[in-house]
């Protein structure tokens, strides 16, 4: 069952929150959602905080790719590429 939440955060941390949503086609709501399930999940009958290592931050980028982008292609392109 869905209940309403009123949270009250920064203006610009939610308007950026808002364009991050869009750019993963979901809703703020669903994302704040997962947030909060990934946060009360058990893991191995414990609850455990999630936590991301220094590296797997660094990885993140605000890079979008487009939805017709042909992986495949472009790591043949890469392989082609690295072994000339």
């Amino acid at each position: 069952m869905d209940t309403k939440l009123t949270l009250k955060l920064d203006e610009d941390v939610i308007q950026q929150a808002k364009i991050y949503a869009a750019s993963q086609n979901r809703s703020l709501s669903g994302l704040v959602e997962g947030y909060l399930k990934s946060l009360v999940s058990q893991n191995d009958s414990e609850n455990e905080e999630i936590k991301i290592s220094p590296f797997v931050k660094s990885m993140t980028s605000r890079t979008m790719i487009p939805s017709d982008l042909d992986t495949k292609d472009e790591y043949n392109k890469h392989l082609m590429e690295k072994y000339r």
